[in-house]
């Protein structure tokens, strides 16, 4: 039986997200479908990436992860199948694919390659990449219904400035819970700090100088930084909505500065 995540802007207030789901249970019938989640902005492909970079490999090896953002369809359009640390990736190459893969090289990479008559073709989510989806989840290879590529789209994203005593990063995510997720990674962290002291400045003045390993390590309603489950630098308060507290959206300047003894 074939495990199929689905990461889609389709949201729950539509028939979108249900015809993709029975699109996908006609075709394999015992297949187990999981949301990952409906609920990411529209078109935005960094925060898909996210939140899929983070949760895919929680699954079993084999699972086939269906991405469906920015996937309508035009002349230009392309749809393509990539196998990735023993997991598969469906969607429309448009970028996405560079973002999971950071700086690593896929397994495969394929253009999907399905017919279709362009007159019909109103949903590619259902109409096409459902049909890969499934073709991959039965087992079957991904040569059968594509053709190999070099590499994906290539999605350039702003990354953090680094000097010899500070990294100037920005807000790349923000969770359910409020929690204020940077580009910072922990590995740069680290690589940068070589021990140091440190201070993190953010909106309205605000620092932070100590890094927590769990959030309830300060009193309630209190703030602290932390590596959380993504291995970024997180901003967060205990038990508190630290974006709306704090003032911190999406994309907005974080800096950390490194201090000699």
């Amino acid at each position: 039986m074939g495990v199929i995540t689905l990461t889609t802007d389709l949201g729950h207030r539509d028939f979108y997200q249900a015809a993709l789901k029975g699109s996908i249970i006609s075709q394999l019938p015992d297949v187990r479908l999981v949301d990952i989640t409906h609920e990411i902005p529209s078109f935005d492909i960094q925060r898909a990436a996210v939140v899929l970079r983070n949760a895919f490999r929680y699954f079993p090896e084999g699972t086939v992860h269906l991405i469906g953002i920015d996937t309508v369809f035009q002349e230009d359009s392309h749809y393509a199948m990539m196998k990735f640390d023993d997991h598969f990736f469906v969607g429309a190459d448009n970028g996405i694919f560079s973002i999971i893969l950071g700086e690593s090289d896929p397994q495969e990479l394929y253009e999907i390659d399905i017919m279709q008559d362009l007159r019909y073709l109103h949903f590619p989510l259902a109409d096409i990449l459902s049909k890969a989806a499934c073709h991959i989840a039965k087992g079957e290879p991904l040569s059968e219904i594509g053709q190999p590529i070099d590499k994906p789209l290539k999605k350039v994203l702003v990354q953090p400035l680094v000097g010899p005593n500070t990294i100037k990063g920005h807000v790349s995510y923000i969770d359910a819970f409020g929690n204020v997720i940077s580009n910072i990674s922990k590995e740069l962290f680290n690589e940068v700090q070589k021990g140091r002291s440190f201070k993190l400045h953010f909106k309205r003045n605000e620092t932070i100088n100590k890094l927590s390993w769990h959030y309830n390590e300060v009193p309630e309603g209190e703030k602290l930084c932390l590596f959380g489950i993504s291995n970024f630098l997180e901003i967060a308060i205990n038990k508190g909505h630290a974006s709306r507290l704090l003032g911190l959206q999406q994309d907005e300047v974080v800096m950390v500065e490194f201090l000699d003894s």
